[in-house]
């Protein structure tokens, strides 16, 4: 049994129990097989069925249809103990033309790689001068044309721990679990990663395939609203509230 213990719970209105219970496998073995190899990270998947109460001391992956659902479900930052909890919101992926599950498999790794949101790697430039980079594995690669599918169900493709190491060499390692990404901090298409540039000071800023230019990190794709990882990101810690909700 991992040390960690995940509960998966839907409370989407577009989604069944039995749809969302269907998943849980594919991303028990995604954790198990892949991430785990990988990452050293492992945990414990359990579905929940509408009404049911999470165990104690569960992190939480919430199956949400949007972030306004999320609010006024009682959905915060952080579970009703305080633990990790990773939100998926079902029904903007659809609108977006996403697809739920590899939305699901990417909140659900990055949330085993950095569960409190606050892991970076820091990229010194000069004496003076760098870059913080978010500790996120899925940002990179996230397109769903990198994914990779496990007994049908289309799941995120997400990077190793080599893909932070700015002294590998191109091409002298795995970077990522499909094998697209060629060299460290690598974007692929429809990529992007949260950067935090020292001298600046402007805050967290998003870096993108596309430009290579930094927006507004805050301003991400539709599939991500607020409540997820990069809004909480920009969230000071004495804001964040603890789930209030009741099933």
């Amino acid at each position: 049994m991992a040390t960690i213990q995940i509960a998966v719970m839907n409370e989407s209105n577009i989604l069944t129990d039995q749809q969302v219970r269907a998943v849980v496998p594919t991303l028990q073995t995604q954790v198990h097989r892949d991430f785990a190899a990988a990452w050293g990270i492992d945990a414990d998947l359990v579905f929940i069925p509408r009404g049911s109460q999470p165990a104690s001391g569960a992190w939480w992956l919430t199956i949400l249809d949007n972030s306004d659902q999320a609010g006024a479900l009682g959905y915060h930052e952080l579970t009703s103990e305080g633990l990790p909890i990773a939100k998926v919101f079902a029904a903007d992926d659809m609108k977006a033309g996403y697809q739920w599950t590899v939305t699901t498999s990417h909140e659900l790794l990055e949330m085993l790689a950095d569960p409190d949101i606050n892991l970076t790697v820091f990229v010194q430039s000069t004496q003076q001068n760098g870059t913080l980079y978010a500790y996120e594995v899925c940002d990179a690669c996230e397109a769903e044309s990198y994914g990779y599918s496990i007994n049908g169900t289309p799941v995120s493709d997400f990077v190793y721990p080599t893909w932070f190491e700015s002294f590998r060499q191109p091409n002298s390692a795995r970077f990522d679990h499909s094998s697209a990404i060629h060299r460290p901090f690598e974007l692929l298409p429809g990529g992007y990663i949260g950067v935090f540039k020292v001298e600046a000071g402007s805050g967290w800023q998003q870096l993108t395939a596309d430009t290579h230019l930094p927006k507004n990190y805050h301003k991400r794709q539709t599939r991500y609203g607020e409540g997820s990882r990069s809004s909480r990101r920009l969230k000071p810690r004495d804001q964040w509230q603890r789930s209030t909700i009741h099933r």
